[in-house]
């Protein structure tokens, strides 16, 4: 009996000590990013679980592709989005939100990250034409109200969030906007990778 009460803790220890290291290298290798505008900067970390996501937006920022774009649609009390390449040179009035890299990713739904405030993720297109549920290929939103959009989680996938900046992202979901959620003046972002 002693030898077996011996067994388990030791069975213990080292289950504790893998899960301990697995999630402590998980945390230490998170890629982090920061979004620069003229309302200030947001800072976060892109979540190691959405591989397919987390590369593609690291490819992207490290290639220039979000510079010059601009949040396009911006609504207080639900989010902002950018990442449309048409946006950069973009007329006053001219719809948006419809561009892309020509490509789409497939959803990386995880039960762990909800659309909490300063949640990243991925826009798409909805409805049936679209039934796997495909991310856009570089249109991203934030989560801006404290509440959150928990009607959205597993619906569109979260693949990381912003750490610091909060203020940013409600400055910018409050700016002057026209008729289909388009700042009246432009919002234009750039993002890094933190290395």
């Amino acid at each position: 009996m002693r030898k077996l009460s011996i067994f388990l803790v030791m069975i213990i220890i080292t289950t504790s000590y893998f899960v301990f290291a697995q999630t402590k290298t998980t945390k230490e290798k998170q890629v982090k990013f920061v979004i620069h505008t003229d309302y200030g900067d947001m800072k976060g970390v892109l979540y190691n679980e959405t591989p397919k996501h987390r590369d593609n937006f690291v490819k992207l920022a490290k290639s220039g592709y979000f510079d010059g774009t601009l949040f396009h649609r911006v609504i207080l009390g639900f989010m902002i989005q950018g990442g449309d390449p048409d946006s950069k040179k973009a007329k006053a009035g001219q719809p948006l939100g419809m561009g892309g890299p020509g490509y789409t990713i497939p959803a990386e739904f995880n039960t762990n990250f909800k659309h909490k405030r300063g949640a990243l993720a991925a826009a798409r297109t909805g409805g049936p034409s679209n039934p796997q549920k495909a991310s856009s290929g570089s249109q991203f939103y934030i989560v801006e109200p404290e509440k959150g959009a928990n009607f959205l989680d597993n619906d569109y996938t979260v693949f990381g969030e912003v750490t610091e900046g909060f203020n940013v992202i409600t400055k910018i979901a409050s700016a002057a906007k026209d008729n289909s959620d388009r700042p009246v003046k432009d919002i234009k972002m750039t993002v890094k990778i933190i290395d």
